[in-house]
């Protein structure tokens, strides 16, 4: 059973920094992608950025240069690195697993950035 745990959200000022993180267990080895989507508060979620199993990223127009994806295989660990952030990115942020049959999905993290 594929579990996808993310951590890392929280409360950051405009122009600060935060780093997401998403663990995965269980049978990912069919995993051809991860990513990270958000939803903010009374919009529908919405593709922030993927890494695929052989490392090619690609961003949303709205975070790019500004977030950078990346893994670490060995803790089979999808990372958001999210710099100059904006108001405009409070969201939960949530981990996607592409999966060779289907789409798993971790529960979430809260981002709100505020001053």
């Amino acid at each position: 059973q594929v579990q996808l745990v993310e951590s890392g959200g929280g409360l950051v000022q405009p122009g600060g920094s935060l780093r997401l993180s998403c663990a995965a267990s269980g049978s990912t080895s069919s995993f051809y992608a991860m990513g990270w989507y958000r939803q903010a508060p009374g919009k529908q979620r919405e593709f922030v950025a993927t890494i695929s199993s052989g490392g090619n990223t690609n961003y949303a127009d709205s975070v790019k240069g500004r977030f950078t994806i990346s893994k670490d295989n060995a803790k089979n660990t999808v990372y958001l690195q999210m710099n100059s952030l904006k108001p405009e990115d409070t969201a939960v942020y949530y981990c996607k697993g592409y999966g060779a049959i289907r789409e798993y999905w971790g529960q979430g993290t809260q981002v709100t950035v505020s001053s």
